[in-house]
């Protein structure tokens, strides 16, 4: 289910763009007034801003919808593949060996006399 959401999310992004990119821009609404062949489009006159505008929003509504499925999925996968599980068991791991298992710092009987220097006399 989450791959098809995936899959409907980049062709609806796709599309958006293409539509987004189709719209005339507000500079383009002068020259169009003035006999700018805007009469002779397959949506009329004014046609093709209101078409071209309402296919806009629901692709973005649909953009909108398929990101926060994909954020809901995105945090149920967090919760139960995130790393605070790994380390809380390595924490209850640790916690739970005995103390007797930890090596003990060397004492200076068992450390070569020549290896340390001495410390200055008084």
């Amino acid at each position: 289910m989450e791959a098809a959401i995936l899959v409907l999310h980049v062709l609806v992004a796709i599309a958006m763009t293409a539509f987004i990119l189709l719209q005339q821009g507000k500079g383009a609404e002068m020259g169009a007034s003035f006999g700018g062949g805007s009469s002779q489009t397959v949506f009329g006159a004014a046609g093709a801003t209101s078409v071209l505008t309402r296919i806009t929003a629901v692709l973005a509504a649909i953009f909108f919808v398929t990101s926060l499925t994909l954020a809901i999925y995105a945090r149920q996968n967090a919760q139960s593949y995130g790393v605070l599980p790994e380390i809380q068991a390595a924490e209850e791991a640790a916690a739970s060996k005995p103390v007797g298992d930890v090596p003990a710092a060397p004492s200076a009987a068992t450390q070569p006399a020549g290896d340390i220097p001495a410390t200055p006399a008084k």
